[in-house]
């Protein structure tokens, strides 16, 4: 192990690790994902996670990331946990992992980076397997936007708001919208219009039974508003996707940030939603000794700034210095899955970025899925390896817009080819 492992570093010392062909060769010490999934995503407030506890979602998904596995849960070392909303998510977590059967040897702790939370816990969860840390441990997102919310309780210090990008944090995400719309020339047709495609895209994926892989049912109990009668229901679809969506449909709806601006609305920009994902990685030579299944090989992740009254244009930054590190080029990259926050931003990195639209959320995105917010991070992976594996697709790249104006990427490769 010792010498695998001296070996890995020797040859990223001489910058092998970079290129297509670098990043889909296969070393012992290798982080890899063994098992991705998710719960469905349901629509916040009045849908199927309404009446559900955080700490019970990341109980049920927990058990099934056990179960599906077949791994001896002893073996898993650390669990992080990507959340924006609940201050009490590193207790939760830890007692939805003891609850679900993974012994108290195990560690589990929460980040947050607010949309890509699900993203960094993966990259916590790599970090400490490429430093040998842990050999086994499992990353998960998790949001329920029905019960928390992630606005500020107070202004910020008078001296912090001096400073005028400092101030700029404080902008509601729907008022980076507007920015990013009115700054760029991104008018309300082209916003709705892609908005319009994401949910035709998702409407096919969910008929042809694409999301059925990437999704696992959780049993829960719904009250019903009116009787408060209780009822017990499996979840096992996504809510959100709203079947025979168009362009007019779209076009009638009114603005959702008046004060700010008329271009983002209810339709064209990302829905408020929970659920979860959880992805189960490992060190390659552990994979192999235990039987797992290597679904894909994570290479790595990176963070990137931009100004904050346009946070949605993260990705621009994040994936570039991310292909940049492996010395890619963004037509190396043979599926994109890029948060819709809103459609504005969501355009502006295609549109800057010079990506195939094709290429993109081919199952759609936020807009027509739902975003929970700590959960998309993580969600994401699910969905682009189901992806992958239905295309035969290698090489892939997740990325979020974060608010405060940064973006994240991560880049995967499919191994079941």
């Amino acid at each position: 192990m010792a010498a695998d492992r001296l070996s890995s570093l020797m040859r990223h010392l001489k910058g092998s690790n970079t290129g297509v062909d670098a990043i889909t060769q296969k070393n012992p010490e290798d982080v890899v994902i063994t098992l991705s999934i998710r719960t469905p995503l349901t629509k916040a407030f009045k849908g199927g996670f309404k009446d559900t506890e955080l700490d019970y979602i990341l109980y049920a998904l927990l058990k099934e990331t056990i179960a599906k596995s077949k791994i001896d849960p002893a073996l898993v070392e650390d669990i992080c946990l990507g959340n924006v909303g609940e201050s009490k998510a590193a207790y939760m977590v830890r007692a939805a992992a003891l609850a679900a059967g993974i012994p108290h040897t195990s560690g589990a702790s929460s980040v947050n980076r607010f949309c890509s939370s699900g993203l960094k816990a993966v990259q916590d969860i790599a970090n400490q397997i490429q430093l040998g840390a842990i050999d086994v441990g499992i990353a998960l997102g998790a949001e329920l936007m029905s019960a928390a919310g992630d606005r500020l309780e107070r202004p910020f210090n008078a001296e912090v708001l001096r400073n005028q990008e400092a101030a700029d944090c404080m902008q509601p995400m729907g008022q980076t919208s507007e920015n990013v719309g009115k700054d760029f020339g991104i008018s309300r047709e082209i916003q709705d219009r892609y908005a319009a495609e994401s949910f035709r895209r998702a409407e096919d994926a969910q008929k042809a039974g694409w999301f059925d892989d990437e999704i696992v049912p959780i049993p829960v109990v719904v009250k019903d508003p009116k009787t408060g009668e209780e009822k017990n229901i499996t979840l096992d679809r996504d809510e959100g996707i709203r079947y025979g969506t168009t362009y007019e449909s779209l076009a009638k709806i009114r603005p959702a940030f008046p004060d700010f601006g008329d271009k983002s609305t209810g339709g064209n920009s990302s829905q408020v939603t929970d659920g979860a994902a959880s992805v189960l990685l490992m060190r390659r030579s552990k994979a192999i000794e235990l039987n797992q299944p290597i679904l894909a090989k994570f290479c790595g992740a990176t963070i990137a700034g931009v100004p904050p009254r346009i946070m949605g244009i993260g990705p621009t930054a994040a994936i570039p210095k991310l292909l940049g590190k492996f010395q890619l080029d963004k037509d190396d990259i043979e599926i994109y899955e890029i948060n819709e926050a809103f459609a504005s931003m969501a355009v502006y990195c295609i549109d800057t970025l010079g990506l195939d639209h094709a290429k993109v959320n081919p199952r759609g995105g936020a807009i027509a899925l739902g975003h929970p917010l700590g959960a998309t991070g993580a969600r994401q992976i699910a969905t682009i390896l189901s992806e992958a594996r239905r295309t035969k697709k290698r090489i892939l790249v997740t990325s979020m817009c974060i608010g405060t104006g940064q973006g994240m990427a991560g880049l995967f490769v499919n191994e079941q080819v």
